[in-house]
């Protein structure tokens, strides 16, 4: 039997979820920003009690196939401009002013490049380029910059990045106390569009030497305990990868493409067309779409609204989660996009957190149980929710703690609302609703966007953990083709594949045994001030694909070849499950919820692990899952399928199925 572990590390929670067969076992633990290979090997020992009855992370490690990690720590790095200082050389000297061409790209340039950028002349002989070469890194460097990043353009870039790389590397030797690290646009990016290949350099440089300290430490510490297998990082385009294989710019949201992931194969499973995803985690809620069985993305991908040559799901992060903040401005309720994070934590952790949150609220109106919340691992403290709420919230507005708490619930609900809104809804939109936080809220904000149903995987509260579970090793190139000769198109083909083969080879896979795909893209030419946009032509499986390339490449066509080699790995799995006799949900318990004018409401409790295939019933009530709380608003149903998920329903009669 293959053992798989997925793991996501949030800002909040980590979440560790192994998989042994059809057996899905999970835990959460709290994210140690201080130290994020303490929240790892926490959330290890809690897994491994999971499986034998008591802590030993090193025998659930050395009995585990594959390990594959996704975090957010690259996100919140840029968010928090937590990162070196860049300096910048190039040839253009309208490449800066390109660069920040709207007022987010300035700020962005600004905090991470400054005045920390030079011009050389490329035109100039290898003697006099050198000496200039030398004049501007110790420009850069006394202004400041810990890592240099080279970007020149034209037909000719990459050859001249290759040759000043050649003569930096002479005059400042890697071996040399000191040397600043040289990060080249041409070696990350083969994108023959300036602006898009120089942001994903500087994003690049950036991220990495947070992720670089963080990753080979966990790697390291996880051969240190006899792991059988490199860690392997979930990527933010759906593929894994080797730490030393694995670019710091591809982390960058990576945790919710594996809910993304996650809900495409909820789609396939129940039939559904299309899909809104509801991450909601302590910090941010993350939407992404899923439209006839494929994830919606961007060919050249936004992060914090610049533009990079990189594929990215069309994922939205909205500053609103269980963790943030929710304040009073000028006499309205704000809530985020701050957040308390995990330390120290809403008002109710105990932890020092002043400040309060919804899920304070929740556990003031009794929704929370303070003994079970995640599964009674972490107790939580009414009196120090009182205390934020009062003074925070109701003080400042003038009312009673009951209209405090209904205010702030209205408020996060219609935030998380708007988040919803972005994606306009379709008459059979299915909201996935998961992380911690997500099964929550959902019947609230889904109602107040006009979305009626909704679905909660049983794995809800690791299900961006679970969902990483889908990815394969892989590795994906791009070669701009600049020539339009045979000869030129079958040396790319060559040098991709040597390329490929190399590093798949580091993966410790054979390229033989993988799957190819070897992609020309076209950009057509404006034709009358209009493009007729990409051209994508599959040549995998052309006799000669260099003719196939020629065949198609016309004079003035911008033209590249993508390659992408994939060594599948075991997959968790996913569906309805077998159909079930309809039969009332049994409630477990009874809890007291307190309505907006202070009455008490004793609902039923719905145990979702204790319900059987096939059990429904409606609300208002509470459902609880394994680390999730939801509530279920009066006018809502729900049906338990063959495979233990939550279909959910706003006054429509269940089953919920593909049809709608």
């Amino acid at each position: 039997m293959t053992r798989l572990i997925n793991i996501d590390n949030g800002g909040t929670l980590t979440d560790v979820c192994v998989v042994d067969g059809d057996d899905v076992r999970y835990t959460k633990t709290l994210t140690t920003p201080f130290d994020l290979s303490r929240c790892l090997f926490d959330g290890l020992a809690k897994a491994s009690r999971l499986v034998y009855g008591e802590e030993r992370p090193d025998a659930l490690l050395q009995a585990t196939d594959y390990i594959r990690y996704s975090t957010t720590q690259g996100t919140n790095a840029l968010v928090q401009r937590r990162g070196p200082r860049l300096g910048l050389l190039t040839a253009d000297p309208t490449l800066v002013e390109g660069l920040a061409a709207t007022g987010e790209e300035q700020d962005l340039l600004s905090a991470l490049v400054g005045d920390r950028h030079a011009i050389i002349d490329v035109t100039a002989d290898d003697e006099a380029l050198a000496a200039l070469l030398v004049a501007r890194v110790n420009e850069l460097a006394a202004a400041g910059a810990s890592r240099l990043v080279t970007s020149i353009g034209g037909t000719a870039g990459a050859a001249q990045e290759k040759r000043v790389k050649r003569l930096l590397l002479r005059l400042y030797p890697r071996q040399l106390l000191g040397a600043i690290p040289l990060l080249f646009s041409w070696e990350l990016a083969a994108d023959q569009d300036d602006m898009r290949r120089t942001w994903s350099a500087l994003l690049n440089a950036f991220l990495h030497p947070a992720m670089e300290r963080f990753l080979f430490n966990a790697e390291q510490r996880l051969r240190d305990h006899r792991a059988r297998r490199p860690l392997l990082i979930f990527r933010n385009d759906g593929g894994s990868s080797r730490v030393a294989k694995s670019a710091a710019l591809k982390t960058y949201s990576s945790g919710p493409r594996g809910g993304l992931e996650g809900s495409r194969a909820l789609a396939r499973g129940y039939g559904f067309r299309h899909v809104l995803m509801l991450d909601v985690g302590g910090t941010t809620s993350d939407i992404g779409v899923v439209t006839d069985g494929a994830v919606r993305v961007d060919r050249r991908g936004r992060i914090e609204r610049v533009p990079t040559s990189f594929e990215l799901a069309a994922i939205t992060s909205h500053g609103v989660g269980g963790s943030s903040v929710i304040r009073v401005a000028d006499g309205t309720i704000t809530v985020g996009p701050d957040s308390v994070g995990a330390a120290p934590g809403p008002a109710c952790f105990g932890l020092g957190g002043t400040d309060a949150t919804i899920t304070d609220v929740h556990l003031l109106t009794g929704l929370l149980d303070p003994g079970t919340y995640l599964d009674g691992s972490l107790k939580l403290d009414v009196e120090r929710s009182r205390k934020a709420v009062q003074t925070q919230i109701a003080e400042p507005l003038g009312v009673d703690l009951d209209e405090a708490l209904a205010r702030m619930e209205e408020a996060y609900l219609e935030r998380l609302a708007d988040a919803l809104r972005t994606e306009e809804a379709e008459p059979d939109t299915v909201i996935a609703a998961f992380g911690g936080a997500g099964p929550m809220s959902v019947c609230g904000a889904a109602r107040k966007a006009g979305v009626s149903h909704v679905i909660i995987p049983r794995t809800a509260a690791v299900f961006s953990a679970f969902g990483i579970g889908f990815s394969d090793i892989s590795q994906t190139y791009e070669y701009p083709l600049i020539g339009t000769g045979a000869q030129t198109f079958a040396e790319a083909v060559r040098e991709m594949r040597q390329r490929a083969a190399r590093d798949m080879y580091a993966e410790g896979v054979e390229a033989g045994d993988c799957v190819e795909s070897l992609r020309l893209r076209i950009e057509r030419d404006a034709v009358a001030g209009q493009t007729t946009g990409d051209v994508v032509i599959d040549v995998s499986a052309a006799d000669d694909a260099a003719a196939a390339i020629a065949a198609h490449v016309g004079h003035g066509d911008v033209a590249s070849l993508e390659l992408s080699l994939l060594a599948p790995l075991p997959h968790v799995t996913i569906g309805s499950g077998p159909d079930a006799a309809a039969q009332p949900a049994s409630p477990s318990d009874a809890r007291i919820v307190r309505g907006r004018t202070g009455d008490a409401v004793e609902l039923p409790v719905f145990t979702l692990l204790d319900q059987a295939p096939g059990a429904h019933g409606a609300g208002p009530a509470v459902v609880e899952g394994p680390f999730f709380t939801m509530r279920l608003p009066e006018g809502w149903q729900f049906q338990i399928t063959g495979a233990g998920d939550l279909l959910l329903a706003d006054n429509h009669t269940l089953p919920i199925t593909g049809s709608h």
